[in-house]
C-alpha cells in the first residue's frame, strides 16, 4: 500500500519557522532519562533548583523560577511589578503585547504605553517622556524592554542604551523588566557575558527553548522576594509542573552547550540574508543582527506554501512578510540546500 505524500513525510531540507522547532539532542535525552526529580511546586525538585540557580547566576540575580513558557515568565513578571490600572512602557512591536494575547490586561489589569523603537531600540528620552504621573492618567508601573527584539528582526539593544534606560527607571522609581527570550543571542552578538546585558534589569525572562535549543521552558530571574511573589502567580496560571526535573535536565544541557553555537547561527543568518538579497528579495540588512530575517513579499503565504512543498519551511507573518529563524539544527549543508530552493 502506498502512503499519502503528506507534508510530514516529505523530506525537510531546513525548517526556518522558528528556533523553537529544534528537537532534543542525544545529550539532552540522556540527561532527561537520568534526571533526579521531586515535586517542584513544593520546591523539592533538585534538578529544577539547579537550573534556577544557574540561570540566576548567569543573569546576575539572586534567584530564578522555572516555567513552561516565555509568555508565562513575562506575564508573571508584569503581575509582580504592577497594580491594576497602571501602564507598562514598552517598545513598539513588543512580544508582551503582540504575541501574548492581551494577558497584561486580562491577568494584571494593565495596558501598554508604546514608544517608537527603530530597529527595536527605544530612545531613552522617549522612554522618560512616556512615563505618566498625572492624577488624570493611568500611572506608569513598569518599563519593559525586549532584547533581542523579535518583530524588529532579531535586533540588539546596545549596552549604553540599556544603561541609560535603567537610569530613567531609577530616576522615576520604576522597575525594569527584560523579555530576554533570545537574550543569549544578544550577548553573542555583542560579544559580552550574559550578565553584561541583564544586569540593568530587576527581572529577566530567559527562554531556553529558542536559541539554546532546550525542548521546553523559560526561567524568570530577579530578587528572592520577587521570585516568592512570582511563585504565587505561576501557581495561579497553572505553571506548577511537579516533577519537572526531566525538562530542567535538558535545559541544563542547553545552557552548557547552546551559547557556543549562537555565533554560527548568526553567521548562517547573514549568509542566507545575503543570498536572498542577491536573488532580488527585499531584506533590511541593517536588521539582520542575530538569527532572524524578515523578507517583504506581497504573496507571502503562497510563497511559503510553495517552498514548503519543496522542503523549506518558513513563516508567513501577515500577507506581506515572511520570517526565517536560524538555529543549531540548520547545518551549513542544509543551508546551501535551502538557498538553492529559495533562489531558484
Amino acid at each position: 500500500m502506498t502512503l499519502p505524500d503528506t507534508a510530514a513525510r516529505r523530506k525537510v531540507i531546513a525548517d526556518f519557522r522558528s528556533d523553537t522547532v529544534t528537537t532534543p539532542t542525544p545529550e539532552m535525552r540522556e540527561a532527561m532519562a537520568r534526571a533526579e526529580v521531586g515535586d517542584d511546586v513544593y520546591g523539592e525538585d533538585p534538578t529544577v533548583n539547579a537550573l534556577q540557580a544557574e540561570v540566576a547566576r548567569l543573569t546576575g540575580h539572586e534567584a530564578g523560577l522555572f516555567m513552561p513558557s516565555g509568555s508565562m515568565t513575562n506575564q508573571v513578571a508584569i503581575a509582580v511589578h504592577t497594580r491594576r490600572g497602571e501602564e507598562v512602557v514598552c517598545a513598539e512591536g513588543s512580544h508582551i503585547y503582540e504575541w501574548e494575547l492581551g494577558m497584561m490586561a486580562a491577568f494584571s489589569g494593565v495596558v501598554p504605553r508604546f514608544v517608537p523603537a527603530p530597529l527595536g531600540v527605544p530612545d531613552p528620552a522617549q522612554v522618560r517622556a512616556a512615563v505618566r504621573r498625572s492624577v488624570h492618567q493611568s500611572p506608569t508601573g513598569l518599563i519593559s524592554l525586549e532584547n533581542t527584539h523579535n518583530k524588529a528582526g532579531g535586533t540588539v539593544i546596545p549596552l549604553d542604551v540599556l544603561a541609560q534606560i535603567r537610569a530613567v527607571a531609577d530616576d522615576e522609581g520604576l522597575p525594569l523588566h527584560l523579555d530576554g527570550a533570545r537574550v543569549f543571542n544578544a550577548a553573542a552578538a555583542l560579544d559580552v557575558p550574559l550578565h553584561e546585558v541583564t544586569r540593568h534589569f530587576h527581572t529577566v525572562s530567559v527562554c531556553l527553548s529558542k536559541g539554546l535549543g532546550a525542548p521546553v521552558g523559560s526561567v524568570l530571574t530577579g530578587s528572592r522576594e520577587a521570585m516568592k511573589q512570582a511563585h504565587r502567580y505561576r501557581k495561579m496560571l497553572g505553571g506548577g509542573m511537579r516533577q519537572a526535573g526531566v525538562l530542567a535536565a535538558a535545559a541544563l544541557v542547553a545552557l552548557r552547550d547552546g551559547p557556543a553555537r549562537l555565533k554560527d547561527d548568526h553567521r548562517r543568518t547573514r549568509q542566507l540574508a545575503g543570498a536572498l538579497v542577491d536573488a532580488g528579495y527585499r531584506v533590511d540588512l541593517a536588521a539582520v543582527q542575530t538569527n532572524i530575517i524578515y523578507v517583504d513579499l506581497p504573496d507571502a503565504q503562497q510563497r511559503v506554501e510553495e517552498w514548503d512543498a519543496r522542503g523549506v519551511r518558513a513563516s508567513a507573518l501577515g500577507p506581506g512578510s515572511v520570517r526565517f529563524v536560524l538555529h543549531h539544527q540548520v547545518s551549513d549543508e542544509a543551508l546551501e540546500g535551502a538557498i538553492g530552493v529559495l533562489t531558484a
